[in-house]
C-alpha cells in the first residue's frame, strides 16, 4: 500500500473517532441537562409546597379597630403659649441638686476615666514594648526594600550604558574595518 493512502485512512478514521467522542458527548450532556431541568422543577414545586404551608400557619393580623375615634388635629395645635393658665404656669417637678450634679458632672468624669484607664494601659511597659518592636520590625523591612531598589536601580542604569556604549561601538553599515 501507498503511505498516502495509509495517511489517508488513519485520518479518516481519527476524525470518525473524533466525531464519534462528540456526538456520546452531546449525548451526555443533553441527558445530564434535562436531568438537570428535572431536578429544578422538582426543587421549586417543593418550595411552593413549603410556602404554602408558612403561609398556613403563620396567623394572620387583626384588622385595626374602627371603633376608636379619630383624634383632632386640633388638640395638638398650640395656641396659648406665655399666656396666663397656660400649663407654663402649672407647678413643675422639683429635680434634687444631687441629679443635676450628676447629669452635669457625670459623664465627663466617666470620659475622664476611660480615658486615663486607655493612656495608662498605652504606656504600659508591654505595650512600649511591642510597639518597639514593631517599629523595629518596619524599620529593617523599609532598609531591605530601599537596598532591593537601589540594587534594581543600579543593574537597569549598567544595563543601559552597556547599551548605549554598544550602539556607539557597533561599526555603520558603510564603514569599513
Amino acid at each position: 500500500m501507498d503511505t498516502a493512502l495509509v495517511a489517508a485512512l488513519a485520518a479518516l478514521a481519527g476524525a470518525a473517532a473524533a466525531l464519534l467522542v462528540v456526538a456520546v458527548v452531546a449525548v451526555r450532556r443533553r441527558g445530564a441537562r434535562a436531568d438537570l431541568e428535572a431536578l429544578l422543577t422538582e426543587a421549586r414545586q417543593e418550595i411552593d409546597a413549603l410556602h404554602d404551608r408558612v403561609e398556613e400557619l403563620t396567623p394572620r393580623p387583626a384588622p385595626p379597630a374602627t371603633d376608636r375615634p379619630e383624634l383632632d388635629r386640633a388638640d395638638f395645635v398650640i395656641t396659648h403659649v406665655g399666656e396666663p393658665g397656660s400649663d407654663e404656669d402649672a407647678p413643675g417637678v422639683a429635680v434634687p441638686d444631687r441629679l443635676v450634679l450628676s447629669a452635669t458632672l457625670g459623664e465627663p468624669l466617666v470620659k475622664v476615666v476611660a480615658f486615663s484607664h486607655g493612656v495608662r494601659r498605652a504606656l504600659s511597659a508591654e505595650s512600649r514594648n511591642r510597639i518597639w518592636f514593631e517599629m523595629r520590625r518596619e524599620v529593617r523591612a523599609s532598609r531591605r526594600r530601599r537596598r532591593q531598589l537601589r540594587k534594581h536601580l543600579e543593574r537597569e542604569y549598567r544595563a543601559r550604558l552597556r547599551a548605549t556604549e554598544d550602539v556607539v561601538s557597533a561599526p555603520m553599515l558603510g564603514d569599513r574595518p
